[in-house]
């Protein structure tokens, strides 16, 4: 029978391999849909007449209301039942709803459609932790993680690239705004299919160390002389409950989620800084923030990850630290960046704190996996992805938008470069309570 129908094998090198590649494929396309609509926000603006306000209401709160909220049940339903079923059937809904952005007429019809995003998208990370957690031993998850982690810088970049290739007409004088969400929209559903027959459902916490028995402990037998089966995964109070004892666990999903209000708006954002304050076109806009995604986000992702494994060795205190200390230094970086007076050192600048504002991922879900017991991983990640995608998503690329919007009849194409260098202090809340998380970690983590 093949490693794929077979749930009891032992899951060879390189099928784990294939295992994080599918994962990092359906991840980078639930980051390419999540933010093609970053580059095409400018001929959007154009052809439906938007304000800076709604912008930031279809990036922001349609996508992250429902994406937020149904993660909870989807979460609950991955401690219990097929996990890879439900991302199959999470990546054809969002990937579904990205094509029928393309036929939107007007704003509510987009924002609608925003929605249905968010709802596919909802079931797609916090299974996807679960099951790298349970193909991959504790002292390459941190890796593991940072490698999938790799999908939200690729499939960003990738979206900005190709939305501006497709609405610029470099692939057509036909296609526009609308074609690029139908075409990326039905490449998702094309794979979803090669991803439920190669994938295969893991044994839970397989591959955590097991505590030995006591020698004088007697096999757990039933009356009927069938061993007790374990313990069934807990609700979502009970998860509470076990993680309101973790403090480390609360402070770093607050430094997270400060870092993701910044990093999400920047992400939503940045294109149209580019546009307006250096006048560049949509296509030399998509490839300058494409590189400046590509090329900071996946150094600052693979970083973050190695270093959360070999550092989290001799303390888990490092698992916090590192994050910690790439954020206090990306606030001034994002200063510098939007101070540049060309767009060449604009993006140079970018580069840097693109990857330090990434470094957390890494280190910081491979500890969310250890601050739960296996059971758990699911429901935990859900909570962490509840909060920090209702600050990050939904508050964090609003509010850029909204202040530049207020900003506007001061400083008027310049708004939005004063609005970022704002939010960039979200960097230095979040560095502040990754500091704070270090000093009870160690107590947390689950023996």
């Amino acid at each position: 029978m093949s490693t794929a129908n077979n749930p009891a094998a032992a899951p060879s090198a390189g099928y784990r391999v294939w295992v994080l590649a599918m994962l990092f494929i359906v991840y980078a396309f639930n980051f390419l849909d999540r933010q093609i609509i970053s580059i095409l926000a400018i001929p959007i603006q154009e052809e439906l007449g938007l304000s800076d306000r709604q912008l930031g209401l279809l990036g922001g709160i349609a996508f992250a209301a429902l994406y937020s909220t149904l993660g909870v049940p989807i979460a609950w339903l991955a401690d219990r039942t097929n996990r890879t079923w439900i991302i199959t059937i999470s990546l054809t809904v969002w990937s579904g709803f990205t094509a029928v952005c393309g036929f939107a007429q007007n704003f509510w019809q987009l924002f609608l459609a925003r929605v249905g995003v968010g709802v596919g998208e909802a079931g797609g990370v916090a299974p996807s932790y679960s099951l790298i957690a349970d193909y991959f031993p504790s002292n390459s998850r941190a890796r593991a993680l940072a490698i999938y982690s790799l999908g939200i810088p690729i499939g960003s970049a990738f979206g900005v690239v190709a939305g501006a290739q497709i609405a610029g007409g470099n692939l057509g004088d036909n296609l526009d705004w609308r074609a690029a969400f139908i075409i990326v929209g039905i490449a998702g559903i094309v794979i979803a299919p090669i991803f439920k027959l190669t994938l295969r459902e893991p044994v839970r916490g397989g591959l955590d160390k097991k505590p030995e028995p006591p020698k004088t402990a007697e096999p757990r037998i039933m009356p009927g002389g069938e061993p007790v089966a374990p313990p069934k995964a807990p609700g979502f109070f009970a998860v509470l409950g076990v993680l309101s004892k973790k403090p480390s666990f609360w402070f770093m999903v607050l430094g997270a989620s400060c870092s993701s209000m910044m990093g999400y708006g920047v992400f939503f954002w940045i294109p149209s800084f580019f546009a307006r304050s250096f006048e560049l076109g949509i296509i030399e806009t998509g490839w300058l923030f494409g590189g400046v995604l590509f090329v900071g986000g996946s150094l600052g992702i693979i970083l973050g990850g190695v270093l959360g494994d070999l550092m989290g060795k001799g303390s888990k205190k490092m698992f916090a630290l590192v994050p910690a200390v790439a954020f206090l230094l990306t606030f001034p970086m994002y200063i510098a960046g939007t101070m540049a007076t060309t767009p060449l050192m604009a993006a140079a600048l970018f580069v840097i704190p693109t990857g330090l504002g990434l470094a957390w991922l890494g280190p910081t879900l491979s500890a969310f996996q250890h601050l739960a017991p296996a059971n758990m991983r699911s429901m935990a990640s859900a909570v962490f992805l509840l909060i920090n995608n209702l600050l990050g998503i939904g508050v964090g690329v609003y509010v850029l938008g909204e202040l530049s919007t207020l900003l506007t009849p001061a400083f008027g194409n310049e708004a939005l470069r004063y609005s970022i260098m704002i939010g960039a202090g979200l960097y230095v809340v979040a560095g502040i309570l990754f500091l704070i998380a270090s000093r009870t970690i160690e107590n947390d983590w689950e023996k």
